[in-house]
């Protein structure tokens, strides 16, 4: 069938096409009776708008900015590259991403950032640390019609408007299963390392796990949560101090980044066979450590999905169009040396 056009509903109600074109533009200056009449022809011939023509006949282009953390984050390397290849695609239907490096891990530096997003933005993804000054700075931006999704790590004090990323509750409920069924009833302690816990994934995934081992392992002991900044050296340092403290340290889990640490010090200790350690993400250095068998599992959350769902979801939020949540839900993958795509 052939898709209905702007001059089908035209000809049905009965008005021009410019009529047509301002009532559902939402311009102000027509008849009520006129705009009952297009409406009523859009519902009869189930007139949907050419979305792309759309955008490429507006005067300027919509503008989105992407917040991500600086710094040597393998996963987060990986989702900036898929972001700004997005950023060309979309060029050319009058869409402009940029992406910002920011200290996620400074409160005050992130809202300075936002804060200095330009008037006219459209929308912002951003990986959002649990801070009063983000917060407010994203409060701000929502006010101002500047649409708000947070990535990785949600906040939902800060009026976003959607978030995409994994259920960190059952990320943490997962890591703790695979520990206990990796250590099949052996006692001992395990540790515990995170970026921060101002980031509320971070916090979300270690309760999880703790929930999960306390009701179901009684036979390990959690230790207290170190933080580490999703930093390789300050992790490996944490992993470090946990192993020479506790020789009956028996797994580990980095609830964020920097895993490049946990296995320096598991290797540096002669202890990567004795301890079950399980991280996030599965990139090059994961793969090959799943492979050789200082990791035992990567629970994983796909950067190229987490990349096309932001920029369907702000489009979707700029044009008022449903966002279709099967789509846009972030899965959990669980990855182990023998099943890695």
């Amino acid at each position: 069938m052939a898709r209905t056009t702007l001059q089908d509903v035209a000809r049905e109600a009965g008005v021009s096409v410019a009529t047509v074109d301002r009532v559902l533009n939402g311009r102000a200056g027509i008849h009520a009776r006129m705009v009952d009449r297009v409406k009523a022809a859009v519902d009869k011939l189930h007139y949907e708008p050419d979305r792309l023509a759309s955008r490429l006949s507006r005067a300027r282009d919509f503008r989105f900015t992407v917040v991500l953390p600086v710094g040597a984050n393998d996963f987060m390397h990986t989702l900036e590259r898929e972001f700004r290849t997005l950023a060309r695609r979309y060029e050319a239907e009058r869409v402009s991403i940029d992406v910002l490096l920011v200290d996620v891990f400074d409160g005050e530096a992130l809202a300075e950032a936002l804060e200095g997003l330009p008037a006219e933005l459209d929308g912002v993804a951003v990986v959002a640390l649990d801070h009063p000054a983000v917060v407010e700075a994203l409060k701000t931006l929502a006010a101002r019609g500047t649409q708000v999704v947070t990535l990785v790590s949600d906040l939902p004090s800060a009026k976003r408007r959607h978030y995409v990323g994994l259920d960190n509750h059952a990320a943490g409920r997962t890591a703790a299963s695979l520990m206990g069924r990796f250590l099949d009833q052996r006692p001992g302690k395990v540790g515990l390392i995170a970026g921060s816990l101002q980031l509320r994934d971070h916090i979300e995934r270690q309760f999880g796990f703790e929930q999960v081992i306390a009701r179901e392992y009684a036979l390990l002991e959690v230790l207290p949560l170190r933080e580490a900044r999703d930093d390789a050296a300050r992790v490996e340092a944490a992993a470090r101090t946990l192993l020479d403290e506790n020789p009956d340290l028996v797994g580990l889990y980095n609830v964020g980044g920097g895993q490049q640490g946990v296995v320096a010090a598991l290797e540096a200790t002669g202890r990567a066979r004795d301890v079950v350690f399980i991280g996030h993400e599965l990139t090059e250095f994961t793969r090959r450590h799943l492979i050789r068998g200082t990791i035992d599992a990567v629970i994983n959350q796909d950067p190229g999905h987490m990349a096309r769902s932001s920029i369907r979801v702000l489009l979707a939020l700029r044009e008022d169009l449903p966002i279709v949540p099967d789509q846009e839900r972030i899965r959990i993958d669980i990855f182990i040396r023998d099943n890695m795509p």
